[in-house]
């Protein structure tokens, strides 16, 4: 960048500097980045560019959550993008306001001989004058040019380094700084009373106990919607549980068969997709196959289930004409959208800041949540209004994953290469946030309105689309067909759940690779490399396997014991990453280490994306032993922690990360990229360790049994 390069595309769409950044004379920079904290270390990862830019401490830096009132639109904080996309942005706009600052501390210091320490600037002659003292005469009220140029990465000494979180020591510490914390004058408490299934329409309610009940401020009823605003939470409960006797609901059943949910993905209405249909003429020309190999794979829908349950806190104004809400969405410019076309009032009245969560790895209980404050906070103008989710709500009533299921087939030649590669896949649609559906797709609004959620959709090609994310394999193959079916039914509500369709897909393509290496009697390994042109992917995968001890013996614990390889460019076009798994089939499988390799690109925080790898690493080994959405044929049956384990801390494996550094390439997403090939891994080592393919996720004593009898 520099000599009025084209500016990064979020910084043309957001010009101008003074939203992206202010210099305050109390010495502190303020950053708008637009992106939200998730827990992800996105805070401290865009200090750290603006650090190094300016040439200030990085404790200096404070990145603030997003707002629709002012700073960029980051749309939703999701698909690993945020560095990616945002941290040129910044480090453009932090150029430029120095380059301004500079400006004007030569002519305040009469030189142009200056070195710049932690907003200090300083002349040859001693004298010195601070950022903080030149804020005032300096207008950030200025389009980005693109004519400064950003520092060249050899002389980063921020950038580079494991810069201490800067919202961990809150979380540590218990400080208050979840939207579950907040507590604003006047707060009220509310809750909803949901359904007692999925496609229940209430007949009837007699509010009146309810609305009676001390501590109760006000019962709302509209259409299938139902909560009271109280002035405890003790007192909320108690009226919700007034109302639960005296409503009445009438139910169906809207749910398919659970034993037969790939029968379902298969035979529903859905829209196909020829992603990819690439037959060179002369592939027909040659020998015939030495074996053609066909395998399915499925995985079952899965909930976000996240540690604390969704909530959000809303107040309209006196008057009833404009709205402010605090909630932890992960993108609070689309929700203000969504929010305003549900009430039909001007996008102008309505107001939406981030305030963190307890976790979340896409669209999951939040956005409902904001909705339903704001309807019960609509019945006590003035007064600010939390809403809490419980348990059952969050497990049964926020978006699942989709379920997938996945057909496979490739040609082997007989120099043991593959030669055509065939792939299906069957799914909902992976994204129903806010502003993607052509109705609201807010829960509470589908409740007032008796009218089910549209069909989930899926991302563009240039979001890295949904169900056929990864569905094209990293490998080098002379004949690919790829085709997507998205459903056009949604009984059981889907949307983005971390990686998306990549988790499957990965799941499926590593573990069939596995397969046509044995049919060629190649070890896994050494097949990948073999069909691997990518060069960045086979630094990771060699990575991984060295420091995994790939090819030595397994310790002898008295079970059987297996390792196997996973690989993946998440998207196609972010962060490569290559794990290798190590299992002890026991009483059940037990994961006792994970070795991954990992190539961001220019690394911000080396420990933030260790984290972040790890943190996918344990997740997808939870998604692939333990998590499934159990339901019959109206209800969801796994609403609480019994029913839906996750994996406990106990239960977490060694997991040693490897980064594999390329400074002068641009920086990567890092928190999606290893969940598919950890799932993968994984599978390849039960097969390893058990002699049986096991290919319908999770890896529970049930599947693998059944597998073994199959």
């Amino acid at each position: 960048m520099g000599s009025g390069d084209p500016l990064p595309a979020a910084l043309t769409a957001c010009p101008r500097l003074s939203r992206w950044v202010r210099v305050l004379p109390e010495g502190v920079v303020e950053v708008s980045s637009g992106k939200a904290e998730l827990g992800q270390g996105i805070l401290t990862a865009l200090a750290q560019v603006v650090a190094e830019e300016l040439d200030v401490d990085v404790a200096r830096v404070r990145v603030e959550s997003p707002t629709t009132n002012e700073g960029p639109d980051g749309g939703f904080t999701a698909g690993s993008l945020s560095v990616q996309q945002f941290a040129p942005a910044l480090r453009q706009v932090s150029a430029e306001v120095r380059a301004y600052l500079l400006d004007a501390a030569e002519k305040r210091l009469g030189t142009d001989h200056l070195v710049v320490r932690d907003g200090v600037v300083q002349a040859p002659s001693g004298r010195s004058v601070s950022y903080w003292a030149l804020a005032s005469a300096v207008s950030l009220d200025r389009d980005a040019n693109g004519l400064a140029s950003p520092k060249r990465p050899a002389s980063y000494t921020v950038v580079g380094t494991s810069a201490p979180r800067a919202d961990l020591r809150d979380k540590l510490t218990g400080r208050p700084r979840y939207v579950h914390d907040l507590r604003p004058p006047g707060l009220l408490f509310a809750r909803v009373l949901r359904p007692p299934s999925l496609g229940a329409v209430m007949q009837g309610a007699d509010t009146v106990a309810a609305a009676a009940h001390g501590g109760v401020v006000s019962v709302v009823v509209d259409g299938s919607f139902v909560g009271v605003v109280a002035d405890s939470e003790a007192a909320a409960l108690e009226g919700v549980a007034l109302l639960r006797g005296s409503t009445s609901w009438s139910e169906s059943d809207t749910l398919p068969d659970q034993d037969k949910l790939s029968d379902f993905l298969r035979s529903s209405p859905a829209e196909s997709t020829t992603l990819l249909d690439d037959v060179p003429p002369a592939l027909d020309e040659l020998a015939s196959p030495a074996l053609t190999i066909a395998a399915t794979y499925t995985r079952p829908f899965i909930a976000h289930a996240s540690i604390g349950p969704a909530a959000a806190v809303a107040q309209w104004d006196t008057e009833g004409r404009s709205l402010e809400v605090w909630t932890h969405s992960q993108g609070v410019h689309p929700l203000r959208r969504e929010i305003s076309r549900a009430l039909g009032v001007p996008t102008g009245a309505v107001t939406v800041n981030h305030c963190e969560g307890s976790g979340c790895y896409g669209h999951n209980g939040a956005d409902d949540a904001a909705y339903d404050a704001v309807l019960l906070a609509r019945s006590v103008p003035g007064r600010p209004v939390q809403v809490v989710w419980s348990r059952s709500d969050e497990l049964s009533w926020a978006p699942f994953g989709p379920a997938m299921c996945v057909d496979l087939t490739a040609e082997l030649g007989q120099d043991g290469r593959v030669r055509r590669w065939t792939y299906d896949a069957w799914s909902n649609g992976h994204t129903s946030r806010p502003g993607t559906l052509a109705a609201p797709s807010l829960l509470a609004y589908a409740h007032q309105h008796g009218q089910p959620i549209p069909a989930a959709e899926d991302p563009p090609l240039e979001r890295g689309l949904g169900i056929g994310r990864n569905a094209r394999p990293i490998y080098d193959v002379a004949s690919l067909r790829i085709v997507t079916h998205r459903l056009l039914v949604m009984p059981m509500r889907t949307s983005a759940l971390r990686s998306l369709g990549a988790h499957l897909n990965v799941f499926a393509t590593e573990s069939f690779v596995d397969e046509l290496a044995e049919r060629a009697g190649r070890d896994p390994l050494e097949f990948r490399l073999n069909h691997l042109s990518d060069d960045r992917g086979r630094a990771v995968l060699e990575a991984a396997a060295a420091a995994a001890g790939w090819g030595t013996s397994l310790p002898t614990t008295g079970a059987a014991t297996g390792r196997g390889l996973g690989l993946a460019r998440y998207k196609g076009s972010g962060a490569w990453c290559a794990a290798v798994a190590e299992v002890a089939a026991e009483h059940e499988i037990r994961v006792r280490r994970l070795t991954l390799a990992v190539d961001v690109g220019l690394v911000v925080n080396p420990e933030g994306v260790m984290n972040q790898i790890e943190g996918g690493a344990l997740q997808a080994l939870s998604w692939t032993l333990k998590e499934r959405v159990r339901f019959d044929r109206r209800r969801v049956l796994t609403d609480t922690w019994d029913d839906y384990p996750i994996l406990s801390f106990s239960e977490a494996p060694r997991v040693e990360v490897v980064l594999v550094s390329r400074p002068d390439q641009p920086s990567l997403g890092a928190g999606e990229a290893s969940l598919g090939p950890t799932s993968a891994a994984i599978g390849n080592a039960v097969y390893q360790a058990l002699g049986v393919r096991v290919r319908d996720l999770p890896l529970t004593r049930e599947v693998i049994t059944a597998a073994i009898e199959g």
